[in-house]
C-alpha cells in the first residue's frame, strides 16, 4: 500500500490536507514527485507536534467517500465540550532533609561527645565536644575564620559572634556605625578589663562628625580650619579598619560578653575565641548521621546535619526548567498518595549531567526544591519517592477537543470536521492532557466533529 498527500478544497473553500490510500496497482509516479510528498507529509506531522501533544490526521479514500484504509486510525465523532484547562505537570522527586552538610572539626584533640542520630541542635547549644571543650551553634552566614583576639578587629564574622550574643541575651555594648574608622590595638592573652563606657575602644568617627567631647571648631573661636588635612581624612593606616555595612567590631564590651558566654556553656572564660569554638549554621540542624565515636581523633569526619524541615527535591530536564517559576504552587503526591500543598522555594544554579556508555552527556538537570506549606503533613516520614505535581496555567469553562480532532491546512492554522464533512477554521489555544482549546466562528459547545480514536 502506498500513501500519498493530496490537496481538496471542500465547498466552505477551505484547504486541509487530506492523506490519501491507494493501492499499488496504479503506475509508479516519478521519484522527485515522491520525494516532494514525503516532505509535505512530514511537515504536516512536525507542525501538529509542535502544537503540544501531537495531532491525528483524518484518513479518506481516493473517493473523499469517508471510508479509511485498514491500515489507517480509526474515526469517531465527539461533540466539542466545554471545560477547565490547566496545565499541570508531575514529576519524580524526593521528600526529605534538605541542606546536608558534613561537620569537621578545625582542631586537633580526640572526640569527647557527639550527640544522638536525629538530635536537633538550636543557637547557642554544644554540637560536640573536643578535649571536652564545646563547639556550640551560631547563626549565620560567615564562619569563622580567624581567632578572634587582637580589639579593635573588624569583619562579618565578628558581627556573626556579636549577633548571636545579643540574641541569647547578652549585653554586647554599642557598635560602631558604619564608616567609622577603627584602630587595632595588640592581641589580648588575657580577658580586658570590665569598663562601664560604651566599649568602642579607640575609634574614630566617620568624616564630617567630631570626635566625643569635641567641639567642630579648634581652640579659640577662629572658625574651621582649612589646611588640607582637615579638608578631606586621611586614609586608614595598616593597623585601622574602617568599618562597613554588616561589619562587626571587637569592641571591650563584646570581648566581655563573650567572657560571660564561654562561663555560661563550659569553656575557659577568657574573651577570646577560637575558631574550633563555634559552628556557624544557616539556622538550626538536624543530626541525621554519626560518622565518629568518643576517643576518635577530631580531625576526621564528624557528623552530617541538614535543616530541620523537610523539603521536595525535583531533578528537572534543563529544556523544561523555563516552565517552572519561584513561588509556583505544588502539590506532592506521598507514598500513601494523599496529597500535601507546597511551592516552588528554589531553582538550583548548578546544571548537572547525565552520561552514557561512552562518557558522552546525555541529558542534564537542574534540581527544583519545593517547601511544604505543612510541615505535619509529613510528620513521621524522613525520606521517601514522591511526585511533584507543577500546576500551571489553567483556564475556566474554554470550548475544547482531543488534539486528535485537529486538521493541519495547507495555507496554515488547523480546523475540525463537523459530521456532515464541513471542514471549520479554528483557532487553537491551551494544550492540557489530551485535549486543546478551540475557538472559531460556528463552534459550539455539544456540536460533533470527527476525530481519531
Amino acid at each position: 500500500m502506498r500513501r500519498s498527500v493530496v490537496s481538496e478544497r471542500d465547498a466552505g473553500d477551505t484547504m486541509p490536507l487530506r492523506v490519501t490510500a491507494q493501492e499499488g496497482a496504479g503506475p509508479r509516479e516519478p521519484a522527485a514527485g515522491r520525494r516532494k510528498k514525503k516532505a509535505v507529509y512530514l511537515a504536516v506531522v512536525a507542525v501538529l507536534l509542535a502544537g503540544g501533544t501531537g495531532a491525528g490526521l483524518l484518513w479518506v479514500d481516493k473517493g473523499g467517500n469517508g471510508s479509511e484504509p485498514e491500515s489507517g486510525p480509526k474515526i469517531k465523532q465527539i461533540a466539542v465540550v466545554k471545560t477547565d484547562l490547566s496545565g499541570s505537570r508531575e514529576m519524580e522527586g524526593t521528600l526529605g532533609y534538605d541542606s546536608a552538610r558534613t561537620i569537621r572539626s578545625v582542631g586537633e584533640g580526640r572526640v569527647t561527645w557527639l550527640p544522638n542520630r536525629g538530635a536537633t541542635v538550636k543557637r547557642g547549644r554544644q554540637l560536640y565536644r573536643v578535649d571536652e571543650r564545646s563547639a556550640v551553634i551560631f547563626y549565620g552566614s560567615t564562619p569563622l575564620y580567624r581567632r578572634l583576639d587582637t580589639p579593635g578587629s573588624v569583619g562579618r564574622d565578628i558581627w556573626v559572634v556579636a549577633d548571636n550574643l545579643k540574641a541569647l541575651g547578652y549585653d554586647i555594648g554599642a557598635q560602631p556605625a558604619p564608616g567609622t574608622v577603627v584602630r587595632q590595638q595588640a592581641p589580648a592573652d588575657d580577658p580586658p578589663p570590665m569598663t562601664t563606657d560604651p566599649g568602642q575602644g579607640e575609634t574614630t568617627p566617620p568624616a564630617g562628625q567630631p570626635a566625643a567631647g569635641q567641639s567642630s571648631a579648634p581652640e579659640g573661636g577662629a572658625g574651621p580650619r582649612t589646611d588640607a588635612s582637615q579638608e578631606r581624612p586621611s586614609s586608614p593606616s595598616p593597623s585601622q579598619s574602617t568599618v562597613r555595612e554588616g561589619d562587626g567590631v571587637l569592641t571591650t564590651s563584646l570581648m566581655s560578653a563573650i567572657k560571660r558566654w564561654q562561663k555560661a556553656v563550659g569553656i575557659k572564660p577568657t574573651g577570646i575565641l577560637d575558631i574550633s569554638d563555634v559552628v556557624v549554621t544557616k539556622s538550626a540542624v538536624r543530626v541525621s548521621d554519626v560518622l565518629a565515636q568518643p576517643g576518635d581523633e577530631a580531625s576526621g569526619d564528624l557528623m552530617t546535619v541538614t535543616a530541620t524541615t523537610k523539603s521536595v527535591t525535583v531533578p528537572v530536564q534543563s529544556l523544561d526548567i523555563g516552565s517552572i517559576k519561584s513561588g509556583q504552587r505544588v502539590t506532592v503526591v506521598l507514598p500513601d498518595r494523599s496529597t500535601a500543598a507546597g511551592r516552588v522555594a528554589a531553582i538550583s544554579t548548578t546544571v548537572q549531567g547525565d552520561q552514557d556508555d561512552t562518557g558522552n552527556a546525555r541529558q542534564t538537570r537542574i534540581n527544583v526544591t519545593v517547601s511544604l506549606d505543612d510541615p505535619q503533613a509529613v510528620k513521621g516520614i524522613d525520606s521517601a519517592p514522591v511526585r511533584a505535581q507543577f500546576q500551571g496555567e489553567s483556564k475556566k469553562g474554554v470550548l475544547a477537543v482531543p488534539v486528535g480532532a485537529l486538521l493541519a491546512l495547507r495555507e496554515g492554522g488547523y480546523a475540525v470536521r463537523l459530521s456532515g464533512g464541513r471542514l471549520v477554521p479554528v483557532d487553537t489555544g491551551m494544550f492540557a492532557k489530551g485535549l486543546v482549546e478551540i475557538s472559531g466562528q460556528g463552534i459550539s459547545e455539544g456540536m460533533k466533529v470527527e476525530t481519531t480514536a
